[in-house]
């Protein structure tokens, strides 16, 4: 088994480090600060193919595989995850579960414009009411004669109120359940699509997350994505392959974590020694690089099932469970490494610490995937591969 990276993806992490060196790393706790969404740096990671990275080249993207956007979401992240976070909804959500699903019409109209970030995405599931339950939702989409009439609201959305696309999963059937579930593509500026209150959170504040609301939201019946009453079970597919997305994410803040806790063990002095020569902190770099490197080689695993055609909703979630928790462990041994100047925002390790808290929260808490994964065990047993 070769667990190292081709030639293709050293060339596009290297290129994106260089990238995220000179344009996110300066501007990062600016941004943090302000609550500013920076999305002038969306638009260069578009214009330069990041976005569209695993794409097919058919609608301008690069045709690599999902490891190779995974590490575009990581190495974002390590920098700043506010971005990470802001381009995993975008390409794996939204354009992701377009590209996969909408008829080539829309395929056609949409993806390109989305992988070149001329147009943002958002992905719109959790409600004020639902959130792991996604058959609990209550947004509905009733039939009035060629159109859709939806009616509902979004809580918790990436890119939600910067979006110009929108995926909306709504009730069409509520007597068939699940299977009455339906996916809708949304223009901003419908009649009726507006924004509730501004959420402020604990952390990843450049990222855009907004309550998207729909009064009478008319759209054509054909905008449904795929067949009537298909969306939750595309909403399963999108978010199996999204969870790989969030490992990344994941590693990408704890890598960075451990970098930044490294450079200041190495230049701190205590005692008249440099704080990385005493026992105590060697043994947390030593940790902390053994739980990020497992996480990698959990990433690897998922990402090359689902290249394979192979089934791995088991392993995105054991990927992004282990990556979530990892990245919280990391970051906070991070700010324990900085002392006192963790604590404070002088060092980036105390926004780590606060970012890295969604990944055990979106796309699935921490303990859905452990409903995911024994499911998954006590069903079809154990057997590595």
């Amino acid at each position: 088994m070769n667990f190292d990276l081709t030639e293709e993806q050293r060339r596009i992490r290297d290129t994106l480090t260089a990238f995220a060196e000179r344009e996110i790393k300066p501007f990062a706790a600016k941004w943090d600060k302000e609550e500013t969404f920076p999305r002038h740096v969306i638009e260069k990671l578009g214009e330069l193919g990041f976005l569209g990275v695993a794409f097919p080249e058919k609608w301008g993207g690069g045709g690599a595989d999902t490891l190779s956007q995974v590490l575009i979401v990581e190495g974002l992240s390590r920098y700043d995850a506010s971005i990470g976070l802001t381009c995993a909804a975008h390409m794996s959500l939204s354009t992701g579960h377009i590209a996969a699903f909408a008829a080539d019409e829309h395929r056609d109209r949409y993806v390109p414009d989305m992988l070149a970030a001329k147009k943002l995405g958002a992905w719109c599931l959790t409600e004020p009411s639902s959130g792991s339950d996604a058959a609990a939702m209550k947004t509905r989409a009733v039939r009035v004669g060629d159109n859709y009439q939806i009616n509902g609201s979004k809580m918790f959305i990436t890119n939600g109120s910067v979006a110009d696309v929108y995926v909306v999963m709504a009730v069409t059937d509520p007597d068939k359940g699940r299977d009455g579930v339906s996916a809708f593509i949304v223009d901003r500026g419908t009649s009726g699509l507006s924004n509730g209150r501004k959420i402020e959170k604990l952390g990843l504040h450049a990222s855009d997350t907004a309550e998207v609301i729909f009064e009478n939201v008319i759209v054509p019946a054909r905008n449904i994505v795929g067949d009537l009453g298909a969306g939750y079970r595309q909403t399963l597919k999108v978010l199996d392959g999204g969870r790989i997305g969030i490992a990344g994410f994941a590693a990408g803040m704890a890598r960075g974590a451990f970098e930044e806790a490294r450079a200041y063990a190495l230049e701190r002095s205590q005692f008249k020694k440099r704080i990385a020569e005493f026992q105590a902190i060697q043994w947390m770099f030593a940790d902390m690089a053994t739980r990020i490197e497992a996480s990698w080689v959990l990433i690897c695993r998922a990402a090359a099932l689902r290249d394979a055609g192979r089934p791995f909703a088991r392993e995105a979630a054991m990927a992004k469970l282990f990556a979530s928790e990892t990245a919280m462990w990391a970051t906070t041994k991070g700010v324990q490494i900085h002392g006192g100047y963790g604590y404070v925002t002088d060092f980036p390790a105390e926004r780590y610490m606060r970012d890295a808290k969604l990944s055990e929260i979106g796309e699935g808490t921490s303990e859905v995937q452990r409903m995911i994964i024994a499911k998954s065990l006590l069903r079809d047993g154990y057997l590595p591969a």
